[in-house]
């Protein structure tokens, strides 16, 4: 049984999966491919979308912009993952995107 703490005002798509302890900002957006890990939070007004796995103990201020699609222009519509290890802080307004074909389909940012 998750423990999450969502605001009212969060959307989270039922294909979320939120660990333990996990905290969700008012007007942020998750997606249904989305895993966060124990103890994340995630601020105000931020969007965490695509096949996103995010550790444990991350700490994501408010707008930030997380797996939307790359913005490389080879993309074409390929599968790609993002991966994001524990303990990082993301600070606001940055913007993190998933690999590409030719760079193996996987962005990964370990701690």
């Amino acid at each position: 049984m998750s423990t999450a703490r969502v605001h009212p005002t969060a959307l989270v798509d039922p294909g979320a999966d939120l660990d333990e302890d996990v905290e969700i900002g008012p007007y942020s957006i998750i997606g249904p491919h989305v895993r966060l890990g124990r103890g994340t939070r995630v601020g105000a007004h931020t969007v965490i979308e695509g096949r996103t796995t995010i550790g444990a103990e991350n700490q994501i201020f408010h707008h930030a912009s997380i797996g939307a699609v790359p913005q490389d222009l080879k993309y074409r519509g390929e599968a790609s993952e993002l991966h994001i290890g524990d303990r990082n802080i993301v600070r606001e307004f940055t913007t993190i995107h998933p690999g590409t074909a030719g760079g193996g389909g996987s962005s990964t940012a370990p701690r």
